[in-house]
This record gives structure tokens, sequence and C-alpha cells, in this order.
């Protein structure tokens, strides 16, 4: 026997029977003894023997959940080996319906070399065989890995460039999609799709609902991102093995041929991508060869944007969007930084110290959450920037780029419209925490304006980029009159001038540690108006 796949100057793989007999040992016992051995040939790795199942010691042999998913070769089970007290994980492997390019390995069993006691050829110990040498062609996307790869921008460029050039190089490709998981408080993954024909990648961000949605849990990468290897599915059959739904559509879209495969990142990270086909026959073991031997470098390329991106999405979550960028742009010493003109939002819930003594600790926790969300979310749709929860406190800014009047009031205006929607959600909140049978949440709103540092203090091991300053100050002062005056919301004259006609004067006031009175607004009436 000599099976040869693609005799062409691709990637290649070839059966042959290996002339001898040979007996592998673990523990002290013969595993298998065979004269009927099956060596795999295959481009760039070491030979592999396969020994038919009946030559094999199946006593030994436990079967393992591990699967694996070989696009040239088909899906492979495993076994572990275990002789005595000594075991050894999924030492063993076969395939038990091999694709057609290798049929005769179908009801034969490999083992790892170097995890066996020993290993003979007609009773002399061998040692492990050398590599098959590397494909004589030239890898076409390996070209465009070394020219162009790295010019992409983003990951979306970069997909969106990998698989134009597949197209380019006469890989029949017509759609691709990528799956990556994600370091988010809210997203499971970001998905990618390239559809042959397309001018730009989709991107679909899935929140982590999508974990228990149907359409994920029956999908191929639901058990590939759980470690199950791949999956490869020829569709133009007679009858094609179509166990996950979208096999079924991509077969009505007239799809030849289906692959999907886990990405896995340096730090073990496992995603997944899938390949689909619509050509006749699908694809050639050389298609998917050129395609294995360049996705563990566009692997770490496709890491490096994620890394990037990851970075940035934890920065906006923890720091904030300006803020973030800033530190990503090298503010990151002690002292760096900037003195800005900003409207300072502060906000406090209302006797806090008492409810964590007599709330439980998730109910305080919860409470804490919808008021902190609450404030937050008023504060960012309307274009301002949240720098720090302090306990049950936020620290806002809403940034003047102009230092004139027209910058102070859009900023102000900014500033009162989330106010008015801050107000708004916790009147709404309310009503539904009391239906409930929960207690009202109260807060305090201090509004000012004035000029801050906005930059890095701290230690030099441990940093935090915030707004210091009098005006900050003065902020917290005049958040902490809500509960005097019995105003949610009060703010400083500054925002007079812009809303002279909108706000309505509390009089003067003392603000603790302050030298001079300061007169000031609150809201009008009809923005603290229960909702009906």
């Amino acid at each position: 026997m000599d099976q040869q796949i693609s005799p062409g100057e691709g990637y290649r793989l070839t059966l042959e029977p290996l002339d001898g007999t040979v007996r592998v040992e673990f523990n002290g016992e013969i595993i298998v003894q065979s004269d009927r051995v099956i060596t795999l040939h295959e481009s760039s790795l070491t030979p592999t023997y396969y020994f038919p199942m009946e030559d094999v010691r199946q006593e030994f042999l436990v079967a393992s959940e591990l699967t694996s998913l070989c696009a040239f070769k088909g899906d492979a089970t495993y076994w572990s080996l275990k002789v005595g007290e000594r075991t050894e994980s999924n030492a063993a492997w076969g395939y038990n319906m091999p694709d057609d390019n290798v049929a005769a390995i179908a009801g034969h069993v490999a083992f790892y070399w170097d995890r066996m006691d020993g290993w003979y050829l007609n009773g002399e110990m061998i040692d492990a065989p050398e590599r098959d040498a590397e494909p004589t062609g030239i890898n076409p996307l390996a070209q465009w890995l070394m020219h162009d790869a790295w010019s992409a921008k983003s990951t979306d460029d970069l997909v969106y460039k990998f698989c134009s050039g597949l197209v380019e190089y006469g890989i029949p490709i017509h759609r691709f999609r990528l799956i990556i998981r994600t370091l988010h408080p809210q997203l499971y993954a970001r998905i990618f799709t390239w559809t042959n024909g397309d001018s730009e990648i989709a991107e679909f961000q899935a929140d982590r609902t999508m974990v228990d949605a149907e359409q994920f849990t029956n999908s191929p990468f639901a058990p590939i991102l759980e470690g199950a290897g791949g999956v490869r599915r020829r569709l133009d059959t007679k009858n094609p093995q179509l166990d996950y739904p979208v096999l079924k559509d991509l077969l009505e879209e007239g799809a030849t041929d289906y692959v999907a495969m886990p990405m896995v990142f340096s730090d073990g990270q496992v995603n997944a991508f899938s390949l689909s086909s619509q050509r006749e026959g699908g694809f050639s073991t050389d298609d998917l060869g050129y395609i294995y031997e360049v996705i563990p470098i566009i692997s770490r390329l496709i890491e490096m944007h994620y890394l990037r991106r990851t970075a940035v999405t934890l920065l906006d979550t923890f720091l904030g969007k300006q803020t973030g960028e800033r530190v990503l742009d090298g503010l990151v010493r002690r002292g760096d930084g900037e003195d800005i003109h900003a409207v300072i939002w502060f906000c406090d819930l209302r006797n806090s110290t008492p409810l964590s003594e007599s709330m439980e600790r998730k109910a305080y926790l919860d409470m804490l959450n919808q008021f902190l969300e609450t404030m937050a979310d008023a504060v960012l749709d309307a274009g301002g920037e949240v720098l720090r929860f302090i306990g049950d406190a936020a620290l806002a800014i809403f940034p003047i780029d102009e230092y004139d009047d027209g910058g102070r009031c859009v900023a102000t205006g900014q500033a009162v419209a989330a106010a008015r929607a801050a107000v708004g959600r916790m009147a709404e909140l309310n009503v539904l925490r009391v239906k409930g049978g929960l207690d009202a949440i109260g807060y305090g709103i201090g509004l000012h304006l004035g000029d801050v540092t906005y930059g890095n203090i701290g230690s030099e091991s441990r940093l935090e980029f915030t707004v210091i300053g009098p005006a900050a100050n003065e902020a917290g002062r005049i958040e902490a009159l809500t509960k005097t005056l019995d105003r949610p919301v009060l703010m400083s004259d500054e925002f007079r001038q812009c809303f002279p006609d909108q706000l309505v004067s509390m009089g003067h006031h003392s603000l603790r540690g302050v030298a001079e009175e300061h007169e000031l607004f609150t809201l009008p009436d009809d923005a603290f108006a229960a909702p009906e």
C-alpha cells in the first residue's frame, strides 16, 4: 500500500506500511506489538505509527473525554494509558471515521512517542524518526504574512486582508467567522464574519447571555471553546452529517465543505474560527495545509490587536474613556497631567453608613450598584467622564474644550442635562423599589465649575488618575448641603450665567473650609416631580 495525497509541491500526507515488527513498552508491559503498522508522513511533522486496535493491549486503555480535529484526517478520540499504578493521560489517539484521504488508518491507534518507555523495531530499540521535510512549494500565505499582515490596524482589518488573500491565492473560501472571547464585564465575545463579495467585515458583540442562547449552544463553536477540538463536515456527499443547525443553513446556501477549529492565544485562551466553501469538492489538503501552517502566526497577530483592544476596554471601564486614552498615550508617571477647566460632578448616597449596618450585604451592594449605575449612565450619556467611585460616591467631570462663555455653557448644559436625567431615573427606580417592598434611595448631586489638575497622583507603584484642586473640593462641599437644604441637586453660581431662567436660587451658603459664601442653585420643582 502506498497512498499519497496531493502529489504536487504543497502540503503532503503519505500513508505507507512499515516493514518489520514494532513493539511499544510502558511501565514494564508490552502495550502493543504488530507487524501491520501504518506510517503516516505529514509535512513538517514527525512520522506517526498507527497500530491496528486488535494488536493493542486494550485492557490498558481508558477512554478519555478529550477530542480534537485534524482538518486532513478527521475527528480524533483519545485514551489514557493505565498500567499498574502508573497513568499517562491522553497518551493515545485514533480516528474512528477518518477522512477519505486517510481511510486506511480507521480502527488504528497511535501513541505519543516520548510518553512511552521504549520503542523497538524487530527487537532493536529505536529512536523517534526525524521530522518529514517541509513542503517544497512556497506557501503563498506565508509571503502575505511577511509583506502585508503587519500593516493591519485592527482585528477586522486583519481578518479582511487575510480572507481576501485566501481568495487571491485560489483557496475557495466563501465565509470565514472568528469568535474571540473578551475580558469585558458585559461582553462574552466579539464575532467577526467575512463573506466573499462583501466590502467589509461584519462585527457582532455578543453579551454574556449568549452562552446560554440556543443558537450558540447548538453551534460547533460551543464545544470548541470548551476544549473539544474541531469539526470538519463535507456537505457535498450523498448523506452529509448535519449535526449542527448552521450546517443546514450553509448547505441551503450552496456550501460544500465546513471546517471549524480552535485558535489558541499564547496564554491558553481558546477562541475559534470556521471556514466554509462553495467549490465542488470543498477544500483540498493543500488549501487546509496552507491555512494550518499560518494559523499560529495569524493567531499571534490577532492576539496583539485583541490585547490592545482589551487594554482600551479595561481602561475605559475602570478609568473612563478620556482618562484611559491619556494613559495609553503615555501619561503613566506620577505627576503626569494637565490643568483643565471643567464642570465637576460629585454625587453621594444618603445614609450609607446606617444602611450598610442594617441591610444584608447583598441587598446593600445591589442598592449601591443601582445608585452608582444610574448616576454613571446619566453622566456618560450626556458626554461626561466618570473618574472614580469612592465607596458610595462618584466623581465625574465635563471638560470644557474652549475657555470662553460658549465652552462653559456647553459643559454646564451637559451637566445640567445629566442631573435632570439622573433625577428622573432615580425617581423611576425608587417607584419600583417601593413597589417591591424596598426603601427608596436617597442621594445628593453637587455641581461646580472651575480649574482642576487632571493627572496621576499616588505612590510610585500605585497611581490613580483623577482631578484635584479647590474646585473639586468645593463640588463635594456643595453636595454635602443637599441634605441640609433638602434638594437632591445643587450647583454653584457659575451655572446661572448660562441658564438664567432655568434655575432656582437657594440663597447664599457657607461651604465648609471655604472663606466666601456661595449662592447655590437647584433645578425647578418640575424636575423632581414623581413619575405617574
